[in-house]
């Protein structure tokens, strides 16, 4: 959740953004509103939380739902296969099955693929929801449930997108890639990409990820996301743990080794201290910084939201680069550290310490896991400790970077003028978004982030929810886009 936004102010920004030009296609759109929420509403009812085993069913009936739905709007399905998902305990559960499915075959089109996925995060109202978050909700302008932004809601706005412009002559040709395990690594999905590469990809033009927020109330296009190289730093000493009134002042400790190293790896001011860490990040020119004047971005807006009374930098183009396209270092944690309530006197004999390097375009991971292990070793081996230190990476996402001028690109930007009446914000992602690599890489497609969610939707968090203005007016981007990308 970016920032908040009262209502006065949202449905003034609203008023702004909403002179839709009469069009027989959006005023069927708008005549059908209240059908789109109802469906909304039954999907969300389904509790297909793909992290709780016992849901499982939920999950595999939310697929089939979804099935059902392409099926009745005259599209072909295949549900591909996945296996099954073996948990620590022996336990076998199925995996969902991945829909892939087609609107049209007409070689004469162009085909665009969109992503997303029917699967949602965990949700109980005893979490601090203010309503059954698998009741969705009407109020104030918003449709609160789970799923409603991520990404039951976005993928409803795209279907109803295709049945509409399907009613009207469907200018290119569409295929869905829906997944159900996305909200707990995609499990088996990027070797399915791969399998499927020369057959069900083989005739796909341009790849559309629906599942995106907006960075403020104003439709934005995210063209870039951050790659993430995550680290253990292990270090132990004694062979258990031991009492510090016996022990402390006689040992060299584990924490105290652990709390230096992850204390050199960045200044106060966030800078990263890292030899040539920042060697490869591209430089910043003129025409890149001009994307950042016109974006909506308001940092009281922030700050209120956060709590946080003070960045790191001053300035709206400042913050946005450095969440965006400069790298950072985060510590995330510390593993076998006494953190429960009260005291306790222990000298933990080994700890291992949790961050994070999220990398920007030109960085590889695998350099950047060897500047980390050098540093870090060299550090150490400054202290001059007799405790063991090990450094590894467990995940090396890669960053990923589109160019704007492809024709989706151009086809969103017209898109957006042409619903909104405004220019679009050109956006990247601050996290990771590895299905968007893994597009590029194994099909050598262009890739695009296409969302309708809200700045403050809140999709993980308590009181999820999509405003009824971006679920229904981002049905009407999503057929506008299906109509403008044959120009291009």
């Amino acid at each position: 959740m970016l920032f908040l936004v009262s209502i006065v102010s949202l449905l003034f920004s609203h008023a702004l953004l909403s002179p839709t030009p009469d069009d027989p296609l959006f005023k069927h759109i708008d005549d059908h509103q209240h059908e789109y929420i109802q469906r909304l509403k039954d999907w969300v009812a389904i509790e297909s939380d793909s992290s709780d085993p016992s849901k499982r069913d939920q999950v595999l009936h939310m697929m089939q739902v979804t099935k059902d739905y392409i099926l009745q709007i005259g599209g072909t399905v295949e549900m591909a296969e996945l296996g099954e998902q073996e948990y620590s305990s022996g336990k076998k559960l199925p995996l969902p099955p991945v829909i892939l499915a087609e609107f049209g075959n007409d070689t004469n089109k162009p085909t665009v693929c969109f992503y997303g996925h029917m699967d949602v995060q965990p949700a109980k109202k005893a979490d601090g929801w203010k309503t059954d978050p698998y009741v969705l909700e009407e109020k104030d302008g918003n449709l609160y449930g789970r799923g409603t932004s991520d990404d039951k809601g976005q993928i409803l706005a795209l279907l109803h997108a295709v049945e509409s412009a399907k009613k009207f002559g469907l200018p290119v040709n569409v295929k869905l890639f829906i997944e159900g395990m996305e909200e707990v690594g995609s499990n088996g999905l990027e070797q399915l990409v791969e399998d499927k590469k020369d057959t069900f990809f083989s005739n796909v033009d341009y790849i559309v990820v629906t599942d995106t927020p907006w960075l403020s109330t104003k439709p934005g296009i995210t063209y870039g996301a951050r790659g993430n190289c995550y680290f253990f730093i292990e270090v132990e000493g004694a062979r258990r743990d031991l009492h510090s009134g016996g022990f402390g002042g006689t040992v060299y400790e584990a924490m105290s080794d652990l709390v230096y190293l992850l204390g050199v790896l960045a200044d106060v001011n966030g800078k990263i201290l890292i030899p040539g860490i920042y060697d490869d990040v591209l430089p910043l020119n003129e025409q890149e910084k001009d994307l950042y004047k016109d974006l909506v971005f308001d940092l009281k807006d922030l700050k209120r939201d956060t709590g946080v009374n003070t960045f790191l930098h001053n300035t709206k183009e400042e913050l946005l680069m450095h969440r965006w396209r400069f790298p950072s270092l985060s510590i995330h944690g510390i593993e076998g550290a006494f953190s429960g309530s009260g005291t306790k006197t222990v000298i933990p004999a080994k700890v291992i310490g949790k961050f994070s390097i999220r990398q920007v375009p030109n960085m590889n991971p695998s350099v950047v896991e060897k500047q980390v292990s050098d540093y870090l070793e060299s550090k150490f081996a400054e202290r001059k400790s007799p405790n063991k230190m090990k450094v590894s990476m467990v995940i090396g996402a890669q960053p990923w970077l589109a160019n704007m001028s492809e024709p989706q690109y151009l086809a969103a930007q017209k898109a957006v003028k042409r619903v909104f009446n405004v220019d679009a914000d050109m956006i990247r992602a601050g996290g990771t978004i590895p299905i968007a690599k893994n597009f590029e890489d194994v099909l050598g497609k262009g890739v695009m982030l296409l969302g309708v969610g809200g700045p403050d939707d809140a999709p993980h968090g308590q009181n999820e929810k999509i405003s009824v203005y971006n679920y229904i007016e981002g049905t009407k981007l999503y057929a506008s886009f299906l109509k403008e990308l044959p120009s291009f």
